[in-house]
């Protein structure tokens, strides 16, 4: 047991007194630069800004020359209709030979549409051409004995004056005489009823020609080469009844239904505000042509035509439309519809303002260090900025920034 215990003794480390200092030392050093370290993140912390960064921009009134356009007293739903539209039929039945059109193309007034087979037309001008030829050759063979019949008939006049013939003889040479003129009267209306006939003749073959009515453009190709069409064989087996449809976009128009409780908000020649579904951001001048004078007892509305002022291409038939009713120019509205809005002053913010949503946007109002989400009315967007019809006030400040970041009550920091 000594001998282990000796053995244990010198497996022991002695520990001097001057290793736990040290120790101790290297601790304190350890807790000081951690400490010094928190008391810099937690000071970065508090001093360091909040708040989403944004940039500020005030709502001002607009220039003079820029004025919003006269209020809505009325908006309604629609679509744009053409007022001038035709599906072109051949006038008789035949068979389809040409087709001279395609979907979307322009076609001036009396334009070939298509031709029709016109073999059988073109055999009956020929007829009645030869039966008109064969009359004028009747007339001229009845003129020639009239003119032969005139000297033999005055002989016998005067013979029989001068009492050298008897009284049958002069009525026998006069019913000769009487008859060649009758034959040439006859013979002469026989000239007029072959041209007659001949005309009928070519206007049938005319037929055979299928012609655009009126200048437009062409929306549906109905028939093809090969086809039978027909005027009168509406659902009649594989007959078509047209060749084509054609649209006059010079007189597209939109069409709304007005509920009757607000008609009378509504005249004619009052000026609108027309916005495709297709282009929301797009208004477009218009006026009301006429309101039909007749409501729909199942929709309780009544009909208006609006038309606009200019023509453009991107206006198509059918296309879906929301009509604005505006005040009139002199800045009030109709007096029976109650409404009292005049034209009104413009406010102007910067484009990057405003979240825009066709008539409408939402703008972020700066106020006490965070932002208040507001609806407004838009206008028209001009080179100055975005033209604001209500929902702000002259002096608004509006935030300019990444409107992801941003909802109602945001805390913001305001950049320079």
């Amino acid at each position: 047991m000594d001998q282990r215990s000796s053995l244990l003794d010198q497996l022991r480390i002695e520990r001097s007194d001057e290793t736990a200092p040290r120790s101790r030392k290297a601790v304190w050093w350890s807790v000081g630069i951690a400490t010094v370290a928190a008391v810099g993140v937690a000071t970065w912390v508090v001093a360091m800004p909040r708040g989403v960064p944004i940039k500020v921009a005030t709502a001002a009134l607009a220039p003079a020359d820029v004025v919003a356009a006269p209020s809505s007293i009325l908006d309604a739903s629609g679509y744009v209709v053409a007022r001038r539209q035709a599906t072109v039929s051949a006038k008789i039945t035949g068979k389809v030979v040409a087709v001279a059109i395609e979907d979307g193309q322009r076609v001036e007034r009396g334009e070939v549409m298509a031709r029709l087979d016109d073999t059988n037309a073109q055999a009956a001008v020929a007829q009645a051409r030869a039966e008109l030829e064969q009359s004028k050759a009747n007339l001229i063979a009845s003129e020639v004995a009239l003119t032969n019949a005139g000297p033999t008939f005055q002989r016998n006049e005067m013979q029989f004056m001068r009492a050298v013939i008897s009284a049958q003889s002069f009525d026998t040479a006069k019913t000769a005489f009487d008859a060649s003129r009758t034959s040439r009267d006859v013979a002469a209306r026989a000239v007029d009823v072959a041209a007659a006939r001949l005309g009928l003749a070519e206007r049938n073959l005319d037929d055979t020609v299928v012609r655009a009515p009126f200048s437009g453009i062409v929306t549906v190709k109905a028939a093809q080469e090969g086809e039978m069409v027909s005027p009168i064989s509406a659902g009649g087996g594989f007959t078509r009844t047209g060749i084509g449809t054609i649209v006059d976009m010079r007189s597209l128009e939109v069409e709304v239904d007005v509920s009757e409780n607000f008609i009378n908000r509504v005249h004619a020649e009052q000026p609108a505000s027309v916005k495709l579904n297709a282009y929301p951001d797009w208004s477009i001048p218009a006026r009301v042509v006429a309101i039909i004078p007749t409501a729909e007892r199942a929709k309780a509305t009544v009909k208006v035509r609006v038309a606009f002022d200019a023509g453009d291409p991107r206006v198509l038939p059918e296309m879906g439309a929301r009509v604005a009713f505006l005040s009139d120019a002199n800045g009030s509205a109709s007096a029976a519809g109650g409404g009292a809005s005049s034209t009104q002053r413009a406010l102007l913010v910067p484009e990057g303002a405003v979240q825009r949503n066709g008539d409408t946007g939402v703008v972020f109002v700066v106020a006490d260090g965070s932002v208040e989400k507001r609806t407004v009315r838009l206008g028209e967007r001009s080179a100055a900025g975005q033209i604001v019809l209500s929902g702000l006030t002259p002096g608004t400040r509006v935030a300019i920034g990444d409107f992801a970041r941003l909802t109602d009550g945001t805390a913001v920091k305001i950049e320079n």
